[in-house]
Protein backbone atom coordinates (compact mmCIF):
# COMPACT_ATOMS: atom_id res chain seq x y z
CA UNK A 1 0.00 0.00 0.00
CA UNK A 2 1.31 3.47 -0.97
CA UNK A 3 2.19 5.90 1.57
CA UNK A 4 -0.41 8.60 2.32
CA UNK A 5 -0.20 12.00 3.54
CA UNK A 6 -3.36 14.32 4.77
CA UNK A 7 -1.78 17.32 2.52
CA UNK A 8 -3.14 20.38 3.24
CA UNK A 9 -0.85 23.01 1.96
CA UNK A 10 -1.56 26.73 2.81
CA UNK A 11 1.93 28.31 2.55
CA UNK A 12 1.58 27.06 -0.90
CA UNK A 13 -0.96 29.29 -1.73
CA UNK A 14 0.80 32.30 -0.57
CA UNK A 15 2.24 34.51 -3.13
CA UNK A 16 5.02 33.00 -5.77
CA UNK A 17 7.82 35.40 -3.94
CA UNK A 18 7.49 33.85 -0.59
CA UNK A 19 9.27 30.42 -2.10
CA UNK A 20 10.30 28.57 -5.44
CA UNK A 21 8.33 25.66 -6.36
CA UNK A 22 10.43 22.77 -7.12
CA UNK A 23 10.81 19.04 -6.16
CA UNK A 24 13.17 17.26 -4.25
CA UNK A 25 16.90 16.19 -6.22
CA UNK A 26 16.68 12.24 -6.83
CA UNK A 27 19.55 10.32 -5.02
CA UNK A 28 21.17 7.28 -6.40
CA UNK A 29 20.65 4.25 -3.90
CA UNK A 30 18.72 5.53 -1.09
CA UNK A 31 18.51 3.20 1.86
CA UNK A 32 16.28 3.31 5.19
CA UNK A 33 18.12 3.86 8.97
CA UNK A 34 14.87 4.59 10.69
CA UNK A 35 11.14 5.71 10.21
CA UNK A 36 9.52 7.08 13.04
CA UNK A 37 6.14 5.25 13.21
CA UNK A 38 4.52 6.65 16.63
CA UNK A 39 5.10 10.35 15.01
CA UNK A 40 3.73 9.38 11.93
CA UNK A 41 0.53 7.80 13.42
CA UNK A 42 0.38 11.28 15.51
CA UNK A 43 0.64 12.99 12.09
CA UNK A 44 -2.33 10.87 10.51
CA UNK A 45 0.23 9.42 8.02
CA UNK A 46 0.04 5.97 6.81
CA UNK A 47 3.03 4.17 6.04
CA UNK A 48 3.31 0.67 4.22
CA UNK A 49 6.24 -2.02 5.84
CA UNK A 50 8.65 -2.04 2.72
CA UNK A 51 11.70 -0.18 3.61
CA UNK A 52 12.97 -0.22 -0.05
CA UNK A 53 9.51 1.70 -0.78
CA UNK A 54 9.98 4.09 2.11
CA UNK A 55 13.49 4.96 1.05
CA UNK A 56 12.85 5.87 -2.12
CA UNK A 57 9.77 8.44 -0.38
CA UNK A 58 12.40 10.02 1.96
CA UNK A 59 14.66 10.08 0.20
CA UNK A 60 12.86 12.32 -2.68
CA UNK A 61 12.69 9.99 -5.00
CA UNK A 62 9.03 9.53 -4.65
CA UNK A 63 7.09 12.36 -4.26
CA UNK A 64 3.92 11.14 -2.22
CA UNK A 65 0.56 12.21 -3.63
CA UNK A 66 -0.97 15.46 -2.52
CA UNK A 67 2.40 17.36 -2.11
CA UNK A 68 2.91 20.69 -3.25
CA UNK A 69 7.30 20.94 -2.70
CA UNK A 70 9.07 23.89 -2.34
CA UNK A 71 11.94 25.73 -1.05
CA UNK A 72 10.88 28.61 0.96
CA UNK A 73 13.06 32.18 1.01
CA UNK A 74 14.15 34.11 4.33
CA UNK A 75 16.77 36.48 5.22
CA UNK A 76 18.87 36.77 8.46
CA UNK A 77 21.40 38.03 11.04
CA UNK A 78 24.20 35.35 11.49
CA UNK A 79 26.00 35.78 13.86
CA UNK A 80 25.24 39.24 13.78
CA UNK A 81 25.98 39.86 10.15
CA UNK A 82 23.11 40.66 8.17
CA UNK A 83 22.46 38.49 5.08
CA UNK A 84 19.68 39.72 2.79
CA UNK A 85 18.58 36.46 1.12
CA UNK A 86 18.64 32.98 2.91
CA UNK A 87 16.53 30.46 2.55
CA UNK A 88 16.33 26.45 2.34
CA UNK A 89 19.02 25.89 0.79
CA UNK A 90 19.23 22.10 0.86
CA UNK A 91 15.54 21.47 2.20
CA UNK A 92 12.08 21.17 0.30
CA UNK A 93 9.29 21.50 2.28
CA UNK A 94 7.03 18.87 0.74
CA UNK A 95 3.35 20.40 1.90
CA UNK A 96 1.81 20.97 5.47
CA UNK A 97 -0.71 17.73 6.66
CA UNK A 98 -3.17 18.21 9.24
CA UNK A 99 -3.34 15.61 12.18
CA UNK A 100 -6.36 13.86 13.68
CA UNK A 101 -6.42 16.27 16.03
CA UNK A 102 -6.62 19.14 13.69
CA UNK A 103 -3.37 20.53 14.28
CA UNK A 104 -0.90 21.65 11.29
CA UNK A 105 2.40 20.42 10.33
CA UNK A 106 5.12 20.67 7.72
CA UNK A 107 7.26 17.81 6.19
CA UNK A 108 10.40 18.70 5.08
CA UNK A 109 13.28 16.77 3.42
CA UNK A 110 16.96 18.28 4.83
CA UNK A 111 19.60 17.38 2.38
CA UNK A 112 17.03 17.17 -0.85
CA UNK A 113 19.41 19.12 -3.54
CA UNK A 114 20.47 22.08 -4.82
CA UNK A 115 18.01 25.31 -4.59
CA UNK A 116 18.05 28.50 -5.82
CA UNK A 117 19.24 29.86 -2.12
CA UNK A 118 21.94 27.06 -1.85
CA UNK A 119 24.78 29.97 -2.76
CA UNK A 120 27.03 27.44 -3.82
CA UNK A 121 26.35 24.56 -1.88
CA UNK A 122 25.62 21.11 -2.98
CA UNK A 123 22.13 21.01 -1.45
CA UNK A 124 22.84 18.25 -0.01
CA UNK A 125 23.45 16.46 3.77
CA UNK A 126 25.98 14.07 5.07
CA UNK A 127 25.18 11.57 7.27
CA UNK A 128 26.87 12.95 10.55
CA UNK A 129 24.29 15.82 11.17
CA UNK A 130 21.10 13.97 10.26
CA UNK A 131 22.10 11.28 12.42
CA UNK A 132 22.57 13.99 15.24
CA UNK A 133 19.38 16.24 14.37
CA UNK A 134 17.28 13.07 14.62
CA UNK A 135 18.74 12.25 17.75
CA UNK A 136 18.81 15.34 19.63
CA UNK A 137 15.10 16.16 18.07
CA UNK A 138 13.45 13.51 19.18
CA UNK A 139 15.23 13.61 23.04
CA UNK A 140 14.56 16.92 23.62
CA UNK A 141 10.55 15.88 22.42
CA UNK A 142 10.78 13.27 25.05
CA UNK A 143 12.27 15.79 27.43
CA UNK A 144 9.04 17.85 26.58
CA UNK A 145 10.43 20.96 25.34
CA UNK A 146 9.09 22.52 22.11
CA UNK A 147 11.05 21.05 19.20
CA UNK A 148 10.90 20.39 15.20
CA UNK A 149 10.79 15.91 14.90
CA UNK A 150 12.81 13.44 13.16
CA UNK A 151 9.85 11.16 11.05
CA UNK A 152 12.46 9.55 8.88
CA UNK A 153 16.38 9.41 7.79
CA UNK A 154 17.71 7.71 5.10
CA UNK A 155 21.35 7.37 3.10
CA UNK A 156 21.24 8.28 -0.17
CA UNK A 157 23.94 5.94 -1.86
CA UNK A 158 26.29 9.12 -2.67
CA UNK A 159 29.38 10.96 -1.47
CA UNK A 160 29.30 14.13 0.11
CA UNK A 161 32.33 16.39 0.42
CA UNK A 162 32.49 17.87 3.63
CA UNK A 163 36.18 17.73 5.71
CA UNK A 164 36.52 14.95 3.41
CA UNK A 165 34.61 12.22 1.49
CA UNK A 166 31.51 11.35 3.69
CA UNK A 167 28.21 9.22 3.05
CA UNK A 168 25.34 11.51 1.99
CA UNK A 169 21.67 11.41 3.90
CA UNK A 170 18.31 12.93 3.91
CA UNK A 171 16.49 13.57 7.30
CA UNK A 172 12.66 13.90 7.10
CA UNK A 173 11.97 16.90 9.48
CA UNK A 174 8.42 17.91 11.00
CA UNK A 175 7.50 21.61 12.63
CA UNK A 176 4.61 23.10 13.08
CA UNK A 177 5.88 25.42 11.10
CA UNK A 178 9.47 27.02 9.11
CA UNK A 179 8.17 30.53 9.65
CA UNK A 180 11.01 32.04 11.01
CA UNK A 181 12.08 35.68 12.40
CA UNK A 182 14.10 36.06 8.94
CA UNK A 183 11.27 35.60 7.12
CA UNK A 184 9.56 38.65 8.10
CA UNK A 185 12.55 39.96 7.63
CA UNK A 186 13.16 39.29 4.17
CA UNK A 187 10.21 41.17 3.19
CA UNK A 188 10.27 43.89 5.76
CA UNK A 189 14.05 44.60 3.70
CA UNK A 190 12.32 44.53 0.95
CA UNK A 191 9.65 47.07 2.18
CA UNK A 192 7.30 44.92 0.60
CA UNK A 193 3.98 45.58 3.18
CA UNK A 194 1.46 43.35 1.14
CA UNK A 195 3.86 40.19 2.29
CA UNK A 196 3.93 41.64 5.68
CA UNK A 197 0.57 41.78 5.91
CA UNK A 198 0.17 38.12 4.22
CA UNK A 199 2.89 36.72 6.16
CA UNK A 200 1.27 38.08 9.59
CA UNK A 201 -1.93 37.13 8.98
CA UNK A 202 -1.06 33.24 7.76
CA UNK A 203 1.01 33.34 11.00
CA UNK A 204 -1.57 34.59 13.26
CA UNK A 205 -3.65 32.15 12.20
CA UNK A 206 -1.55 29.30 12.02
CA UNK A 207 0.32 29.44 15.62
CA UNK A 208 -1.79 32.03 17.59
CA UNK A 209 -5.37 32.27 16.27
CA UNK A 210 -7.37 34.68 18.33
CA UNK A 211 -4.01 36.68 18.83
CA UNK A 212 -4.53 40.52 16.72
CA UNK A 213 -1.92 42.92 14.49
CA UNK A 214 1.64 42.56 14.83
CA UNK A 215 1.71 44.06 18.78
CA UNK A 216 -0.06 40.69 19.65
CA UNK A 217 2.41 38.50 17.43
CA UNK A 218 5.28 40.41 18.81
CA UNK A 219 3.81 40.06 22.65
CA UNK A 220 3.12 36.18 22.01
CA UNK A 221 6.56 35.27 20.46
CA UNK A 222 8.29 36.84 23.04
CA UNK A 223 6.27 34.89 25.56
CA UNK A 224 6.60 31.46 23.60
CA UNK A 225 10.65 32.36 22.94
CA UNK A 226 11.03 33.15 26.84
CA UNK A 227 9.53 29.55 28.04
CA UNK A 228 11.59 27.98 25.18
CA UNK A 229 14.93 29.54 25.86
CA UNK A 230 13.96 28.95 29.79
CA UNK A 231 13.63 25.13 29.43
CA UNK A 232 16.84 24.51 27.23
CA UNK A 233 19.03 26.05 30.01
CA UNK A 234 17.36 23.81 32.36
CA UNK A 235 18.34 20.46 30.66
CA UNK A 236 22.02 22.10 30.30
CA UNK A 237 21.08 22.39 26.33
CA UNK A 238 23.24 24.87 23.88
CA UNK A 239 21.58 25.94 20.37
CA UNK A 240 25.02 26.90 19.17
CA UNK A 241 23.40 28.85 15.86
CA UNK A 242 20.92 31.34 17.82
CA UNK A 243 20.63 33.43 14.10
CA UNK A 244 17.67 35.10 13.28
CA UNK A 245 16.77 32.59 10.55
CA UNK A 246 17.07 29.79 13.26
CA UNK A 247 14.36 31.12 15.48
CA UNK A 248 10.73 30.19 14.87
CA UNK A 249 7.43 32.31 15.13
CA UNK A 250 6.30 29.12 16.96
CA UNK A 251 8.28 29.19 19.44
CA UNK A 252 10.15 25.66 18.79
CA UNK A 253 13.68 24.86 18.58
CA UNK A 254 14.46 24.66 15.22
CA UNK A 255 18.08 23.40 13.64
CA UNK A 256 20.18 21.46 15.23
CA UNK A 257 23.53 22.28 13.73
CA UNK A 258 26.25 22.46 16.33
CA UNK A 259 24.08 21.93 19.26
CA UNK A 260 25.27 20.53 22.46
CA UNK A 261 24.24 19.78 25.71
CA UNK A 262 26.30 20.40 29.17
CA UNK A 263 28.38 18.00 31.09
CA UNK A 264 30.41 20.02 33.66
CA UNK A 265 28.42 22.69 34.38
CA UNK A 266 30.00 26.29 33.12
CA UNK A 267 27.70 29.32 32.44
CA UNK A 268 30.00 30.31 29.21
CA UNK A 269 30.20 27.29 27.74
CA UNK A 270 30.35 26.73 23.88
CA UNK A 271 30.94 23.75 22.08
CA UNK A 272 30.38 25.31 18.33
CA UNK A 273 33.53 25.62 16.32
CA UNK A 274 32.28 28.42 14.71
CA UNK A 275 30.83 30.35 17.46
CA UNK A 276 34.91 31.57 18.24
CA UNK A 277 33.71 34.97 20.53
CA UNK A 278 30.99 33.15 22.39
CA UNK A 279 27.81 34.98 21.16
CA UNK A 280 26.04 31.76 21.60
CA UNK A 281 27.15 30.62 24.99
CA UNK A 282 24.73 28.45 27.43
CA UNK A 283 24.39 31.63 29.60
CA UNK A 284 23.90 34.01 26.50
CA UNK A 285 21.25 32.70 24.70
CA UNK A 286 17.99 34.73 26.77
CA UNK A 287 20.18 37.88 25.44
CA UNK A 288 20.30 36.85 21.90
CA UNK A 289 16.52 35.68 22.41
CA UNK A 290 16.17 39.49 22.81
CA UNK A 291 18.22 40.64 20.54
CA UNK A 292 16.47 38.40 18.30
CA UNK A 293 12.81 39.68 18.93
CA UNK A 294 14.27 43.17 18.40
CA UNK A 295 14.56 42.11 15.14
CA UNK A 296 11.50 40.74 14.51
CA UNK A 297 10.01 44.32 15.91
CA UNK A 298 11.93 46.08 13.41
CA UNK A 299 10.73 43.83 10.70
CA UNK A 300 6.80 44.32 12.38
CA UNK A 301 7.26 47.60 11.92
CA UNK A 302 5.89 48.87 8.76
CA UNK A 303 2.91 47.09 9.46
CA UNK A 304 1.78 49.75 12.04
CA UNK A 305 -0.04 52.70 11.68
CA UNK A 306 2.23 55.21 13.75
CA UNK A 307 5.82 54.41 13.26
CA UNK A 308 7.26 56.53 16.08
CA UNK A 309 4.61 55.21 18.66
CA UNK A 310 5.30 51.41 17.31
CA UNK A 311 8.71 51.94 18.06
CA UNK A 312 8.26 52.87 21.78
CA UNK A 313 5.62 50.19 22.86
CA UNK A 314 8.11 47.36 20.25
CA UNK A 315 10.81 48.85 22.67
CA UNK A 316 9.46 48.87 25.61
CA UNK A 317 7.78 44.92 24.53
CA UNK A 318 11.51 43.68 23.84
CA UNK A 319 12.51 45.22 26.96
CA UNK A 320 10.59 43.47 28.91
CA UNK A 321 11.49 40.06 27.68
CA UNK A 322 14.11 39.89 30.19
CA UNK A 323 11.40 39.84 32.70
CA UNK A 324 9.40 37.40 31.34
CA UNK A 325 12.25 35.00 30.91
CA UNK A 326 13.83 35.33 34.65
CA UNK A 327 10.06 34.41 35.36
CA UNK A 328 10.34 31.29 33.06
CA UNK A 329 13.71 30.08 34.30
CA UNK A 330 12.84 30.71 37.69
CA UNK A 331 9.77 28.43 37.35
CA UNK A 332 12.67 25.92 35.87
CA UNK A 333 14.64 26.13 38.55
CA UNK A 334 12.40 25.73 41.41
CA UNK A 335 10.96 23.09 39.67
CA UNK A 336 14.39 20.93 39.46
CA UNK A 337 14.55 21.67 43.08
CA UNK A 338 11.38 20.47 43.90
CA UNK A 339 9.95 23.66 45.27
CA UNK A 340 6.48 25.17 44.30
CA UNK A 341 6.14 28.43 46.20
CA UNK A 342 7.05 31.42 44.42
CA UNK A 343 9.49 32.84 47.09
CA UNK A 344 11.88 35.19 46.30
CA UNK A 345 14.98 33.73 47.95
CA UNK A 346 14.73 30.42 45.59
CA UNK A 347 16.14 31.86 42.92
CA UNK A 348 19.06 32.91 45.27
CA UNK A 349 18.91 29.67 46.70
CA UNK A 350 19.27 28.33 42.64
CA UNK A 351 21.79 30.41 41.89
CA UNK A 352 24.23 29.33 44.84
CA UNK A 353 23.93 25.86 43.81
CA UNK A 354 24.73 26.77 39.96
CA UNK A 355 27.56 28.76 41.33
CA UNK A 356 28.87 25.91 43.52
CA UNK A 357 28.20 23.92 40.67
CA UNK A 358 30.64 25.80 38.36
CA UNK A 359 33.57 25.81 40.76
CA UNK A 360 32.95 22.73 41.75
CA UNK A 361 33.06 21.46 38.29
CA UNK A 362 30.46 19.01 38.51
CA UNK A 363 27.68 17.82 36.00
CA UNK A 364 24.94 19.19 35.31
CA UNK A 365 22.66 16.49 34.74
CA UNK A 366 23.63 14.14 37.35
CA UNK A 367 23.80 16.98 40.04
CA UNK A 368 20.25 17.94 39.63
CA UNK A 369 19.41 13.88 39.12
CA UNK A 370 21.33 12.80 42.57
CA UNK A 371 19.35 16.00 44.07
CA UNK A 372 16.13 13.86 42.80
CA UNK A 373 17.03 10.81 44.47
CA UNK A 374 16.47 9.21 48.07
CA UNK A 375 19.78 10.32 48.74
CA UNK A 376 20.63 13.96 47.86
CA UNK A 377 23.90 13.75 49.39
CA UNK A 378 24.60 11.94 46.88
CA UNK A 379 25.38 14.88 44.41
CA UNK A 380 27.97 15.81 46.61
CA UNK A 381 30.10 12.85 44.95
CA UNK A 382 30.24 14.90 40.95
CA UNK A 383 32.09 17.59 43.25
CA UNK A 384 35.68 18.38 43.03
CA UNK A 385 35.24 19.19 46.43
CA UNK A 386 32.28 17.46 47.54
CA UNK A 387 32.46 19.22 51.21
CA UNK A 388 31.33 22.83 49.40
CA UNK A 389 27.76 21.06 48.72
CA UNK A 390 26.96 20.71 52.21
CA UNK A 391 26.12 24.02 53.26
CA UNK A 392 23.26 24.32 50.00
CA UNK A 393 22.39 21.30 51.06
CA UNK A 394 21.32 22.19 54.67
CA UNK A 395 19.57 25.09 53.31
CA UNK A 396 17.72 23.39 50.38
CA UNK A 397 16.83 20.61 53.21
CA UNK A 398 15.39 23.35 55.30
CA UNK A 399 13.47 25.00 52.56
CA UNK A 400 11.97 21.58 51.64
CA UNK A 401 10.33 21.30 55.37
CA UNK A 402 8.64 24.62 54.61
CA UNK A 403 7.38 23.50 51.30
CA UNK A 404 5.65 20.42 53.85
CA UNK A 405 6.01 17.90 50.88
CA UNK A 406 6.57 14.02 51.45
CA UNK A 407 9.56 12.82 50.46
CA UNK A 408 8.38 10.15 47.97
CA UNK A 409 6.18 13.31 46.25
CA UNK A 410 9.08 14.82 46.48
CA UNK A 411 11.52 12.65 44.71
CA UNK A 412 8.66 11.43 42.18
CA UNK A 413 8.12 15.37 41.50
CA UNK A 414 11.97 16.28 41.14
CA UNK A 415 12.00 13.03 38.82
CA UNK A 416 9.99 13.53 36.35
CA UNK A 417 11.56 17.05 35.11
CA UNK A 418 15.29 15.97 35.91
CA UNK A 419 16.55 13.57 33.28
CA UNK A 420 18.37 10.08 34.02
CA UNK A 421 19.87 10.58 30.34
CA UNK A 422 20.56 13.15 27.80
CA UNK A 423 21.87 12.99 24.20
CA UNK A 424 25.63 13.27 25.83
CA UNK A 425 27.82 14.82 22.91
CA UNK A 426 30.25 11.44 23.14
CA UNK A 427 27.67 9.23 22.92
CA UNK A 428 25.80 11.07 19.99
CA UNK A 429 29.48 11.25 18.51
CA UNK A 430 29.63 7.48 19.10
CA UNK A 431 26.57 6.99 17.06
CA UNK A 432 27.53 9.17 14.11
CA UNK A 433 31.02 7.08 14.17
CA UNK A 434 29.37 3.82 13.77
CA UNK A 435 26.81 5.46 10.98
CA UNK A 436 29.69 6.53 9.25
CA UNK A 437 30.63 2.21 9.17
CA UNK A 438 27.29 1.13 8.36
CA UNK A 439 26.59 -0.10 11.89
CA UNK A 440 23.62 1.85 13.29
CA UNK A 441 23.39 -0.15 16.34
CA UNK A 442 24.26 2.56 18.74
CA UNK A 443 22.25 5.10 16.85
CA UNK A 444 19.05 2.79 17.72
CA UNK A 445 20.15 1.87 21.05
CA UNK A 446 20.76 5.79 21.89
CA UNK A 447 17.36 6.67 20.48
CA UNK A 448 15.41 3.65 22.58
CA UNK A 449 17.08 5.10 25.44
CA UNK A 450 16.63 8.97 25.10
CA UNK A 451 12.28 8.07 24.79
CA UNK A 452 12.24 7.20 28.47
CA UNK A 453 14.71 10.11 29.96
CA UNK A 454 13.11 10.49 33.09
CA UNK A 455 13.56 6.98 34.10
CA UNK A 456 16.94 5.10 35.51
CA UNK A 457 17.74 1.27 33.75
CA UNK A 458 20.33 -0.54 34.70
CA UNK A 459 20.74 -1.59 31.07
CA UNK A 460 21.27 2.38 30.03
CA UNK A 461 23.91 2.84 33.02
CA UNK A 462 26.99 3.61 30.38
CA UNK A 463 24.83 6.19 28.53
CA UNK A 464 24.00 8.09 31.63
CA UNK A 465 27.67 8.61 33.10
CA UNK A 466 29.53 11.47 32.41
CA UNK A 467 32.33 11.03 29.99
CA UNK A 468 35.83 10.00 30.66
CA UNK A 469 38.17 13.50 30.04
CA UNK A 470 39.57 11.23 27.01
CA UNK A 471 35.84 10.95 25.59
CA UNK A 472 35.25 14.56 26.03
CA UNK A 473 33.99 16.18 22.72
CA UNK A 474 35.29 19.93 22.86
CA UNK A 475 33.54 21.23 19.52
CA UNK A 476 30.70 20.24 17.36
CA UNK A 477 29.98 21.28 13.64
CA UNK A 478 27.38 23.25 11.26
CA UNK A 479 26.60 19.87 8.34
CA UNK A 480 27.05 22.79 6.24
Amino acid sequence: MPAAFPFDNTYAALPDRFFTRQSPKPVADPALIAVNRPLAERLGITLGDNDAELAQLFAGNVVPMGAAPLAQVYAGHQFGGWSPQLGDGRAVMLGEVVAPDGARFDIQLKGAGQTPYSRRGDGRAWLGPVIREYIVSEAMAALGIPTTRALAAVTTGEVVLREGRMPGAVLTRVAASHIRVGTFQFFAARQDTDALQDLLDHTLARHYPGVEGPSGLLDAVLQAQAELVAKWMGVGFIHGVMNTDNMTLSGETIDYGPCAFMDTYDANKVFSSIDQFGRYAYAQQPQIAAWNLAQLATALLPLMPDRDAAIEEFTEAVNGFAARFDAAWHGVLRAKLGLTGDDEADARLAFDLLNRMAQGEADFTQTFRALSSPDPESAAAAFKAPAALMPWLEAWRARLVQEGLPEDARIAKMQAVNPAVIPRNHRVEEAIQASITGDFAPFNRLNAALRDPFTDRPEIADLQRAPEPTEEVLQTFCGT
